[in-house]
């Protein structure tokens, strides 16, 4: 047997190893994900994250309250409490606050300078509540002009409509013919974005179709995004281009147009219904880039937290991840490919918002709230070390273009044994198995064979002639054993591309 000073020196030696390999995987490592400490005895459930002007986060809970954290001397103090399950905020100076509750939009102050808010004032409450449990609220965000945004999501079949509700009762927003699990919209304006202009005004109907858009955000160029969870009528989650008067695809919000007054969608053949639907920018096949994704936030430091700038970064609720999407005009639209961004490393589950620091941090606000999740607040940092990764990923008429942040090894990149591709597409349809997507959605699976490859000079772009592109579908890519030319192994490896649109 072996003796046991020599067992202690291998069990030394092999966690020494263990420590330099650690120590190794974090010199490598471009992020590190932190923890903030947050105050004994709060339910850390983030509905809301926001950076004032003077360096402070805003974070609403879902329990009511909104506290103020200062980085530099970690502490937290309390704004505002009594609040309605909150779930966004919107910054507009160091003492007030335009905050998303269940029943409404509110403008929240401290008038008198002490650090405590003591002025709510009603923006607009002109939407209805069923007293449906999944009535939840999202928003506010901005545009340029100043004018207002939030979204409304639809009701759940597994609960009620209250006796009493505001506003009008519609029951053609509800099916209640098929037996089955639907979303509905009985109260106006359940399942749209809604438009509050600049310097008040009447709440008006911007968008419908929506079934669960729990996250809104602005690119550089003021494109207006917003995610929707998959379920019935939403083949997959999504990531929409929203514009005025375009509708998304979930039919129970129709009822509240006026072209639709008396009729009832969800008896509308499906062609018809998949005619004037607007289709989402990006697709997040389910099981496999994200299952319920949250807040879409543009990288707006200006290379603080990378090499990403202007791309957006996505949070996914069910698993411990962040997703960044990599967005191109074509044909007139926007589609695009989507990329784990952070997987692991420490972050918790339930990542529902995101605000970037005027350090170029990103700050994540975990939350359950019944489904799979987590709670309390983290904090990722770039700390310098050059990601290696897709920087972007780009259609052309034959294939795609692969740039990637770092020169990759070009033996390596030039063996077709290390794409592998496969597209599908998910049908638009009414929902009739269960609440959820899953992989088995996807229709008319194949793989797709890579018929050449050319590297740039620099070894920082692959081009990929593929053999056969079709617009509709996602084209999805597994990477195989790619280094970068100083042989650092890839971040991410899986790659989502949106093809709406083929190349004129």
């Amino acid at each position: 047997m072996m003796n046991l000073k020599l067992c202690r020196f291998l069990l030394f030696a092999f966690l020494l190893g263990t420590q330099d390999l650690h120590s190794q995987t974090r010199a490598e490592s471009s992020y590190t994900v932190q923890n903030i400490a947050m105050p004994h005895g709060l339910m850390a459930e983030t509905g809301g994250l926001a950076f004032l002007p003077d360096g402070r986060l805003a974070a609403c809970f879902i329990r009511g309250e909104l506290m103020l954290y200062t980085p530099q001397t970690k502490e937290w103090k309390v704004f505002a409490t009594g609040l309605h399950e909150p779930l966004g905020i919107h910054a507009v100076s160091n003492s007030e606050f335009i905050v998303m509750q269940r029943p409404e939009l509110t403008r929240i102050r401290d008038t008198d300078s002490d650090g405590v808010a003591d002025h709510y004032e009603t923006l607009t409450d002109d939407f209805g509540i069923s007293g449906n449990y999944h009535e939840f609220n999202y928003g506010p965000v901005q545009d340029a002009k100043g004018n207002l945004y939030i979204a409304l999501n639809t009701a759940s079949q597994g609960g009620s409509v209250r006796p009493e509700v505001r506003g009008p009762l519609n029951p053609l927003g509800r099916d209640m013919t098929q037996g089955i699990y639907e979303m509905y919209s009985v109260v106006p304006y359940r399942g749209w974005v809604m438009k509050l202009p600049a310097g008040g005004g009447k709440l008006q109907p911007y968008a419908s179709g929506m079934r669960s858009p729990n996250g809104m955000g602005f690119d550089l160029k003021g494109n207006l995004f917003v995610t929707d969870n998959q379920s019935d009528w939403v083949e997959t989650s999504t990531l929409y281009h929203v514009k005025e008067g375009k509708f998304y695809g979930h039919p129970a919000s129709l009822v509240w147009q006026k072209e639709w007054a008396g009729r009832n969608p969800f008896i509308s053949p499906v062609d018809e219904l998949d005619k004037i639907r607007t289709k989402a920018a990006v697709l997040f096949p389910q099981g496999i880039m994200a299952n319920s994704p949250s807040q879409p936030l543009c990288d707006i430091t200006k290379g603080k937290f990378g090499p990403f700038a202007g791309q957006l970064f996505v949070g996914e609720m069910n698993r411990d991840r962040i997703v960044r999407v990599m967005l191109e005009t074509v044909a007139g639209e926007l589609q695009g490919a989507s990329i784990p961004f952070i997987d692991g490393q420490g972050l918790r589950k339930g990542n529902n918002r995101l605000a970037f620091a005027p350090d170029g941090s990103l700050w994540v606000g975990q939350i359950a709230f019944g489904w799979a999740g987590d709670q309390g607040v983290q904090r990722i940092v770039f700390n310098g070390n050059l990601p290696a990764d897709v920087q972007m990923m780009n259609l052309t008429k034959n294939g795609f273009d692969l740039t990637f942040t770092q020169p990759v090894n070009k033996s390596q990149a030039i063996d077709a044994n290390n794409y592998s591709f496969r597209h599908y597409y998910y049908k638009y349809q009414r929902k009739v198995k269960n609440a959820g997507a899953d992989v088995t959605d996807q229709q008319d699976i194949q793989t797709v064979p890579v018929k050449s490859i050319k590297i740039s000079p620099d070894g920082l772009k692959v081009s990929l002639v593929l053999g056969e592109l079709k617009a509709g579908y996602v084209y999805e890519l597994k990477l195989g054993d790619i280094t970068t030319a100083k042989g650092r192994p890839l971040d991410n490896k899986l790659i989502c591309y949106t093809l709406n649109n083929l190349k004129p």
